[in-house]
């Protein structure tokens, strides 16, 4: 007998069904929920320690999506045949609902925390990465854990002119514009997504949309909160103490150490190490001053965690109040940038962005379709031949860490640049292209600087886009009285410091690629509108300084760049090519170094021929050339003989077209034998005579092209 659950149904508005159910599977999670869209099912669960470890002062959540192979009736490929690491695209997802989760836990909430989610079962129609957040967050909800939800995410696509929630998969190939919005059903929480040039008008009426499809989804999440607390009785939230705290040495840093700080602010130093150390020194000595006995007393990391919270203040009351900037800007002023391209001269394409004390060295590397990107998904196989990699040292700030790969921001950060740049690659584009981003300095923004690097290489190796494109990263402070200020090439500090990261990219005529985060409650749609209009104003900006250094994509690739040639052949001559166990394309391949690649499609054979020189290439093509050439009667050939027979020979007189020379069309004399007339290897010419019409076999004549004995007699 099967346990049953509790259930919630409620409709899109476009009649779509999504069910939600819990109490009947993971029960001995703290809440678990399965959210069931068509044939979609995805599974959330989330745990939370009851207890904090000592010494915690932040909260150890951690999100992780995964898509089971079977949900799919696949196997994972791979040597294994199970699920291993999660792949990028899984990552991507556990970042859009980690960010729409994290700021709603409470700030002095620290036990460790794990969500789960998984795609049990999956409909190739239906993108699940769109129902992750709701199912986590209607986990949460129906757990005792302390959370200030719901919250929950859709996708906003436009296909033919008109918003859509949710698109189906085919949809979403259509779609103008790309995005995923995580919001309460008060505020937006977060935004994400990748769009077709698109307005700054059109990106906020795509939010709004969003917005009100979120609050139908709250609304069912706290329909299936009533149900369960109708069953189960009232929810009642966990209670917790997790943080050590001393009014009184709070109220004392405070006061002595808020005009300092305010102090430091106010002087404006551009450099990020100094003014970093000024800040740290206001507290340091601070502590110094103390009596010798009341230094053995006192909580010194409750002081600096006080102080934290005190510069905090002081730097978000300096902005507002002075409209100004810690490095000196103004608070629309975006830093100084230089730019380089061709710095590395063996790549086939590189470039220097620097704004400010943010650097990217970025290169771009062309290869082949054999270069391509496969990918293998549960509910997705397929390729990709444009991939962007973005990768943080520990130096770029000055900081001393392990290397150990990619992180989750790496993966994010680079993902954010790969979209905002796919977006201008010209469709014609026949190279499969890398770009990577090394940051060699970091003080803010240095995805938006991947963005202009990435552009100036592209541009620099000659790969053809449409436009060049920018990236600019904007800020917020606010306070309770409804006062703002947006900020343009935010740093660092405004970033931790600040209540929105906004990252805009996009060229001069409309937006590709955006990412925002808001940490506050309340932001009206007048200050995102402002805050946007602001951020096209930097962006152009940014172009302008780009086209200082490259304005267009290189007329020609670097001459050590590999060049590709695209023919087609009919398709019935792809295996003449290729040759008996690949012999031909391998020999051609040998001979020329170039390298060739076929495939069959839209019943025609497709060939690159891709090679570092010209000669390489003129080779291949005059040899395939000469396979798909179709023998004329008549024609004159120069042949090879392959083989020497009693009756004759046997010429190649066209690559992979052997035709019979019979003894009687060597000469115009009479031969009883073939003996010493011809050697294998040698080169003579030949004339088609004619074809056999049941066999289809050709035959050959030297004599033809003789000149006849008599002839020879009179000339002389």
């Amino acid at each position: 007998m099967s346990q049953i659950g509790i259930t919630h149904t409620f409709a899109l508005a476009d009649g779509r069904e999504i069910t939600l159910e819990t109490g009947k599977l993971a029960k001995q999670a703290d809440g678990s929920v399965v959210v069931k869209m068509g044939n979609t099912m995805l599974l959330a669960t989330i745990v939370s320690n009851k207890d904090a470890k000592e010494g915690t002062d932040f909260l150890p959540l951690s999100v992780d999506y995964q898509e089971k192979f079977a949900a799919a009736g696949r196997f994972p490929g791979g040597f294994f045949k199970r699920e291993a690491r999660i792949s990028d695209y899984e990552v991507l997802i556990c970042r859009l609902v980690d960010r729409a989760l994290r700021p709603l836990f409470p700030a002095d909430y620290h036990s460790d925390t794990q969500v789960l989610i998984s795609l049990i079962s999956g409909d190739v129609n239906t993108m699940p990465d769109a129902l992750a957040c709701l199912a986590a967050s209607a986990a949460i909800s129906v757990s005792d854990i302390p959370f200030d939800g719901p919250v929950s995410e859709v996708r906003v696509g436009k296909v033919d002119g008109k918003l859509v929630i949710n698109p189906s998969v085919e949809d979403n190939a259509k779609s103008t514009l790309d995005m995923i919005i995580a919001a309460s059903a008060k505020d937006i929480m977060m935004v994400e997504g990748e769009m077709d040039e698109c307005s700054e008008a059109e990106m906020l009426e795509a939010i709004k949309f969003g917005h009100e499809a979120i609050k139908i989804q709250i609304n069912a999440i706290k329909e299936l909160v009533a149900k369960v607390e109708a069953v189960k009785g009232k929810i009642v939230k966990r209670e917790y103490n997790h943080e050590t705290n001393d009014a009184e040495l709070k109220e004392r840093v405070y006061k002595a150490l808020y005009d300092k700080a305010y102090a430091v602010a106010k002087s404006q130093n551009p450099n990020k190490k100094e003014r970093g150390a000024a800040f740290k020194a206001v507290v340091t000595e601070f502590i110094d001053s103390l009596p010798e006995e009341e230094k053995a007393t006192i909580n010194t990391s409750l002081v600096k965690k006080y102080y934290h919270d005190v510069e905090y203040d002081a730097v978000r009351r300096f902005v507002l109040d002075e409209r100004a900037r810690l490095d000196g800007r103004k608070t629309n002023q975006i830093r100084p940038i230089w730019s380089e391209v061709g710095y590395l001269p063996s790549a086939h394409g590189s470039s220097i962005f620097t704004r400010g004390e943010t650097q990217s060295l970025t290169t771009v590397t062309l290869g082949t379709k054999l270069d391509l990107q496969s990918i293998d998904r549960a509910l997705y196989q397929g390729s990709n031949n444009f991939m962007l990699h973005y990768n943080f040292p520990a130096f770029s700030t000055g900081e001393v860490k392990p290397n150990r790969g990619p992180g989750r921001r790496e993966v994010g950060h680079g993902n954010l640049a790969e979209r905002a740049l796919r977006k201008v690659l010209s469709p014609e584009n026949p190279y499969t292209v890398r770009v990577v981003s090394d940051i060699l300095e970091s003080n803010g923004s240095s995805s938006m600087a991947t963005v202009c690097a990435g552009t100036l290489a592209l541009m620099d190796a000659g790969v053809k886009i449409t436009k060049p494109v920018s990236g600019i990263a904007m800020g917020l402070i606010t306070d309770d009285k409804g006062k703002y200020a947006i900020l343009s090439d935010i740093l660092g500090d405004e970033d931790h410091l600040g209540d929105m990261d906004f990252k805009v990219t996009g060229t001069k005529d409309g937006i590709t690629a955006c990412q925002m985060d808001l940490k506050v409650d309340g932001l009206p749609y007048e200050v995102m509108a402002e805050a946007l209009q602001q951020a096209k104003e930097g962006r152009l900006h940014i172009l302008g300084e780009m086209a200082k250094t490259i304005t267009a994509p290189r007329e020609d690739y670097k001459p050590h760049a590999p060049r590709i040639v695209k023919m087609t052949i009919p398709k019935e001559f792809i295996g003449a090519i290729i040759g008996p166990g690949g012999k031909i394309i391998q020999e051609m391949q040998r001979e020329t170094g170039a390298v060739i690649v076929i495939e069959e499609k839209d019943n025609m054979g497709h060939i690159d021929i891709v090679a570092t020189n010209a000669d390489a290439i003129n080779a291949v093509l005059a040899k395939i050339k000469g396979i798909v050439a179709q023998p004329e009667v008549g024609e004159v050939y120069e042949g090879k003989v392959k083989s020497i027979m009693a009756f004759g020979a046997f010429v190649e007189f066209m690559p992979g077209k052997d035709g019979l020379l019979h003894i009687s069309e060597v000469g115009h004399t009479r031969l009883e034998s073939m003996d010493g007339v011809l050697k294998e290897g040698e080169k003579i010419q030949v004339k088609l005579i004619g074809v056999d019409p049941k066999t289809g076999k050709f035959k050959l004549s030297r004599k033809a092209l003789l000149p006849k004995p008599e002839q020879a007699t009179a000339q002389n």
